[in-house]
């Protein structure tokens, strides 16, 4: 029994080529004058004319023209030869094969995806992903698609980048979809450049470019929120109005400005606590007495 060799990855190389522009000049020599000529001349002339011919063939056979942002890989007899990157007119061996890929920038708009965040509701969210070929070798050879391998490769990291956040969290410690989407945007980012990798493609940009609750549970988790968002706002209403009467009996007592029992400040912080914390204005009661009257 014979060990399998694993797949090795591909690599792009340049390919050798030279300048196109003298091997047409020589093909239309051939052409136009090597053929004429040798067809009037009697004897073995005439199979000059043939090689001249067939010459001429092989020389235009083997020009091609690379566009900017454009790459041609050559391939000889199924064999890679190596990739022409510069855009101009070349001439490479007749024999071989061309296959153009695009090096210009592309958009990827995602598809809206109805998946489950950390907590195990049902979201939508979307990406655009900006990217291009690197390696023209791996993304000619390595998969079967490049430009579906991008997509399907998005979709996976986008299911799996929700799973591990929440759509929104009230702590600011905690990243979530929502609130952190520069730090999201980055973890997706660097996930899709790991993914694509093996197929030679560089990922320029990526981001979320739609996040929504999923439709059953919008109207519910819009009353969530903003219910979280209520004790939140009482929480810090809560602290900072404890501060502020503390801060105060500190005062009174440092610059003794009144003496008060356990009872008198007891009524003092009550009092404090309805003004600070209170939703409406507060109306001043007088007392006329004293407080044990």
């Amino acid at each position: 029994m014979t060990a399998t060799r694993p797949n090795r990855p591909s690599r792009e190389v340049a390919y050798p080529s030279t300048a196109g522009l003298p091997k047409l000049l020589l093909g239309l020599a051939l052409l136009f004058v090597g053929v004429p000529i040798s067809l009037v001349l009697p004897g073995l002339a005439k199979l000059f004319a043939v090689v001249a011919f067939f010459g001429a063939i092989l020389l235009f056979r083997g020009l091609v023209v690379v566009p900017p942002n454009h790459g041609k890989l050559v391939l000889l007899f199924g064999k890679y030869q190596g990739t022409l990157r510069q855009d101009g007119f070349f001439w490479v061996n007749p024999f071989t094969n061309r296959r153009e890929v695009s090096l210009r920038a592309h958009n990827f708009n995602s598809d809206k995806l109805k998946v489950n965040d950390l907590r195990g509701n049902p979201i939508e969210i979307g990406a655009v992903v900006v990217w291009r070929v690197r390696d023209t070798a791996q993304a000619a050879f390595d998969v079967e698609d490049f430009a579906s391998y991008v997509q399907v490769q998005t979709e996976s990291a986008l299911r799996h980048l929700a799973a591990l956040h929440p759509y929104d969290s009230p702590h600011d410690a905690e990243v979530s979809l929502r609130g952190s989407s520069e730090q999201v945007n980055g973890e997706l980012a660097r996930e899709l450049t790991q993914r694509l990798q093996m197929a030679g493609i560089e990922v320029l940009e990526v981001r979320l470019s739609h996040l929504a609750y999923a439709p059953e549970i919008a109207s519910a988790m819009l009353q969530r929120q903003q219910a979280e968002a209520i004790l939140d706002a009482r929480k810090r209403i809560v602290d900072g109005a404890v501060g502020m009467v503390q801060m105060a009996l500190e005062q009174l007592q440092a610059h003794a400005v009144v003496q008060l029992d356990e009872e008198r400040k007891a009524q003092m912080v009550s009092n404090l606590l309805v003004v600070l914390c209170s939703e409406r204005g507060t109306q001043p009661v007088v007392n006329a007495g004293t407080l044990h009257g």
